[in-house]
């Protein structure tokens, strides 16, 4: 390492720092004194991150001798991801302290999990792609098993932990077959080394790589850990692996697809479109009998991993443009419709019955009518934001010649309407019965209403994020 390299990971660095301190403050300082300001004080280091990554200027940088990436695609990806958690920790907040979850704890891994999702989407290497994957992993397995009383929560994390192993044997084993025939675990070392006549052995290790990072963004048929850890999680943590780690784990995909199977995209285009069908129907069709809504935005964080795996299947720079504005569309739609389930309790006592919101319109109107707006935008229902969304995607799709994918696409979002449309139908049609409480915290109400705001707005001009994207994808395939 050199004083060169260190400007280039100045937020990672900071973030890393900051968690240390944070740490000792909580062993020191004792940690009833100083739990209350924790979390907005997290949340305020990672707005201040993501102004500094936003800030940043010029043509992509390289660290570690290219192990480490940072360049317009990079920024992006942290920028979202940082915004993101930053979100979900504030609206998550009062919710985490009424249900005793650690309160020092929680932002302190949501922290280091971030740092493992910055380093994931700069990564340059296949080393620096297992260690930030692995520091993400780590915190999210604990994050998952936070409830300590709960056996559901406990059964999340340990259900996630086994899997997650199971997946990064998976993704090592692929790395091992990849450097075994390229002879380096350098992305651009690995690209060099592709010609004409592609080892078999290289290519097995590249269909590993992906299986392995499609656990982590929950494709199918890798997806079988989802709704279960959805459900058994706390809400904040439900929250909080629906955004911003799906963000990190898409944007990894692409940087691996790119920067070290470019040369080979017939081949890789293959294995994402499979994914990306699969995904889509499986997570339409299985979420139709669900009852919890948490399980039912289980599958359908699948259903739209799905669609953004469409995107990248393109193999162009319009498709990765695509999955970079689907996934921007995709966490604010998120953010804001778990504000709403975070919010969902009789007595005091969350629930999480999608029964439980039967003629929710005459106790609450406004709110249910921000919640029809989030779950239309969901189920992309014009003129939604999440409309255009899949628009793009579809159409990346329909621009790199995979006419039937975008097909396949408009099925499965016609099948997939129909839960969000149940929600809705329970809400305005739904029987009679036991009331869920009105109260709901100033930041929960804020977010619901923002963003379900955003969705009607954004169709102006998607609050200028394809000019950004666009450069992203420029920068990724440049």
């Amino acid at each position: 390492m050199t004083g060169v390299d260190l400007p280039i990971l100045l937020p990672e660095i900071l973030l890393a720092l900051y968690a240390m301190a944070a740490l000792l403050v909580w062993v020191y300082g004792g940690k009833d004194k100083w739990a209350g300001a924790l979390t907005w004080t997290t949340a305020a280091v990672l707005v201040a991150m993501a102004l500094i990554v936003a800030t940043k200027n010029g043509v992509g940088s390289i660290a570690f001798g290219g192990m480490f990436v940072d360049d317009a695609f990079s920024r992006f990806a942290k920028v979202t991801i940082l915004l993101s958690a930053s979100g979900v920790l504030v609206m998550g907040r009062v919710h985490a302290a009424q249900r005793g979850l650690g309160q020092f704890e929680y932002p302190i891994l949501a922290t280091l999990a971030v740092i493992g999702m910055m380093v994931m989407v700069s990564s340059g290497d296949l080393m620096t792609l297992y260690m930030g994957l692995e520091l993400q992993s780590l915190a999210l397995y604990v994050m998952a098993a936070m409830r300590r009383d709960s056996v559901k929560s406990t059964e999340a994390g340990l259900k996630y932990f086994v899997l997650g192993a199971l997946s990064s044997g998976m993704l090592l084993y692929g790395a091992s077959l990849v450097y075994g025939y390229a002879g380096t675990t350098l992305y651009s070392g690995i690209l060099s080394s592709l010609g004409t006549e592609v080892p078999v052995g290289l290519l097995i290790g590249m269909v590993f790589i992906l299986a392995g990072l499609g656990f982590k963004v929950s494709a199918a048929p890798f997806h079988m850990w989802t709704p279960d850890v959805y459900e058994g999680a706390p809400t904040p943590v439900t929250a909080f692996l629906a955004t911003a780690p799906k963000v990190a784990a898409m944007a990894l995909i692409a940087r691996v697809a790119q920067d070290a199977f470019g040369a080979i995209p017939g081949d890789w285009t293959q294995v994402l479109a499979a994914f990306a069908v699969v995904s889509m129907f499986w997570g339409a069709v299985a979420a139709i009998g669900q009852t919890d809504i948490k399980r039912l935005m289980a599958y359908s964080s699948i259903a739209h991993m799905g669609f953004a795996l469409v995107g990248l299947a393109a193999g162009t720079v319009g498709g990765v443009q695509a999955m970079l504005i689907y996934m921007a569309i995709y966490v604010t739609m998120n953010l804001g419709t778990f504000a709403f389930i975070l919010s969902m309790e009789r007595g005091g006592v969350p629930v999480t019955e999608i029964s439980s919101l039967n003629m929710y319109s005459k106790t609450a109107p406004l709110k249910a009518l921000a919640l029809l707006v989030l779950l239309f935008s969901l189920a992309g229902v014009p003129p939604m934001l999440g409309f255009f969304g899949k628009f793009y995607v579809l159409k990346a799709a329909v621009d790199g010649g995979m006419v039937w994918l975008a097909l396949a696409g408009a099925v499965a979002s016609v099948i997939g309407a129909f839960y969000y449309l149940r929600v809705v139908f329970y809400m305005y049609f739904g029987a009679e019965g036991p009331k869920l409480d009105s109260r709901m915290s100033t930041v929960q109400w804020a977010v619901l209403m923002g963003f379900a705001a955003i969705m009607l707005l954004g169709v102006i001009n998607l609050f200028g994020i394809e000019a950004p994207a666009l450069a992203a994808a420029e920068a990724l395939l440049g």
